[in-house]
């Protein structure tokens, strides 16, 4: 094996000195993608609207193009999904990821072009694993296959010109078909777009394999092996894989399963490595499996810009480079891609815990919101879906908070409800019946988390004592002025602080 992992190493030599040269030299690297993206952009509409061949500089670019978030590229996506080409990027766009929408859009569709698959999504992989080849050159990694687990969504055709689906069922979707000899399970089955056949087919077909990685979202990846241990009657999963030793993990917080995942994989030889591949674009690796943090990957033709959370919906919002930035700070992620996102505000905050080399976590979102379970529960779903409820149900509301409450060994996942009621509703099990209604009808990743109860279980409700949340407040400090309750949590920090004044 080890002779294996040296040839991979040398035949990839090249790319571990790319990968060297943007650790020290950030600035310079993310000069040259801002200018690639230019260059093959330049004759598009938007390239032309904004004159990209007379741009010279990140400045001027800056200073020329306007900060965009989904809403403002939504036209452009409508016609790009309608078959239109040279709008964003050169050529046609056939693949639109989906994902959570925003308040004006159950859903948005990201564009994923050609030169995206390939030079971003595909290239941030191969990186992936060339990495931890670096980080452990003794791996076993190649004897055996890598179990992925996709999205919720299969591919689904919009039109003659377009078709969307998760980004991991587009990236299934397009892989050449050597991968089949080192992943699992076969792509059919991956692509099968009913959840439960789903995991009863990898269930059965993956015990059989050597399976040597998985790679997936946490959360949906425990509801499958604990899937596949009820089903072979193992105690943990090396019964099963006794060759285990990686798991690719990314998409929501790996610390609540941490846990779990060691009792079902119990050595001290299993790796976590966790990657930022979002719908827009593949962002970072982690390259320390001792330390938090994943290396910002300035290459892959993406260019990147900070902005100060200070800065937020300005109307001239101003942003930092790659030079520019400091550890310790929360920034908003904005960024100019290969499929067509020019200066993209795509929700998230990050902050830096090094530089040179850039490391990153990702430290939430722009908004208010839960993602314990890769639902992103915003708060203007959980706002209108109050509103409606409350109409519905004659309930009024004085005050709540929510936040998740942790799958273990004997439960799913689910979000607990704390509300303050002014008029409790006469019959509360209807009114979270209601609730949970109309969060699926507004959010298409909560809908998908709760399909079946497979993952999320029904939402609970507790109802707050009168005063709670200003008890709370000013047991706080933070009566009055502009503090305000938080509404979604994506930890028990909050909540379990009130949960216990609401016994005193």
């Amino acid at each position: 094996m080890q002779i294996i992992n040296n040839i991979f190493a040398l035949v990839h030599s090249k790319r571990l000195t790319q990968i060297d040269r943007f650790r020290s030299n950030p600035k310079e690297v993310q000069s040259e993608q801002l200018n690639y993206l230019l260059t093959r952009a330049a004759d598009t509409e938007f390239g032309r609207k904004y004159d990209f061949k007379t741009i010279k500089s990140a400045d001027e670019y800056r200073s020329r193009v306007p900060i965009r978030d989904y809403d403002s590229l939504m036209p452009e996506v409508i016609r790009l999904r309608q078959g239109e080409e040279d709008l964003l990027w050169p050529g046609e766009i056939k693949y639109f990821a989906k994902s959570s929408g925003t308040t004006s859009s159950r859903s948005k569709f990201i564009p994923v072009s050609k030169d995206a698959l390939v030079k971003c999504h595909y290239q941030g992989g191969r990186d992936t694993v060339l990495i931890y080849n670096e980080l452990s050159p003794d791996n076993k990694l190649m004897s055996g296959k890598t179990l992925t687990l996709g999205g919720s969504h299969q591919i689904n055709s919009f039109s003659n010109k377009s078709v969307y689906g998760d980004l991991s069922a587009i990236l299934i979707d397009n892989l050449p078909l050597w991968t089949d000899f080192v992943r699992t399970p076969k792509r059919k089955i991956s692509l099968e777009p009913e959840w439960e056949k789903k995991m009863d087919l990898i269930t059965k077909s993956t015990i059989k394999d050597n399976v040597t990685a998985l790679a997936g979202v946490p959360s949906w990846f425990m509801v499958l092996l604990k899937n596949i241990l009820q089903y072979t009657g193992k105690n943990n999963l090396l019964e099963i894989w006794p060759n285990l030793e990686l798991f690719i993990h990314g998409g929501v917080s790996f610390a609540p399963y941490r846990s779990q995942y060691q009792e079902l994989i119990p050595t001290d030889r299993m790796n976590y490595l966790e990657t930022y591949n979002a719908s827009e674009g593949f962002f970072a690796i982690q390259d320390d499996l001792s330390v938090q943090g994943m290396l910002l990957m300035l290459d892959l033709k993406i260019f990147f810009e900070f902005m100060p959370l200070s800065e937020l919906n300005k109307e001239h919002p101003t942003t930092l480079l790659i030079d520019e930035v400091q550890t310790g700070v929360d920034y908003a992620l904005v960024i100019s891609t290969n499929g067509g996102l020019w200066r993209y505000l795509i929700g998230d905050t990050i902050r830096f815990v090094s530089t040179y080399p850039h490391k990153i976590i990702v430290s939430g979102r722009t908004k208010h919101f839960i993602n314990a379970f890769g639902e992103e529960l915003m708060i203007e779903n959980a706002e209108s879906a109050l509103h409606d409820v409350c109409e519905e149900t004659g309930a009024k509301l004085r005050e709540y908070t929510v936040a998740p409450i942790y799958m273990n060994s004997d439960s799913k996942g689910a979000h607990e409800w704390l509300i303050e009621f002014e008029n409790e509703p006469s019959d509360k099990q209807r009114f979270m019946e209601l609730l949970d209604a109309r969060l699926r009808e507004r959010n298409s990743d909560y809908d998908a988390k709760r399909y079946k109860d497979i993952t999320l279980d029904m939402p609970r409700l507790v109802v707050a004592r009168p005063n709670l949340f200003i008890d709370w407040m000013k047991q706080r400090k933070k009566l009055g002025g502009q503090n305000k309750v938080p509404r979604l949590a994506n930890d028990r920090q909050y909540i379990d602080q009130l949960l216990e004044l609401n016994k005193a």
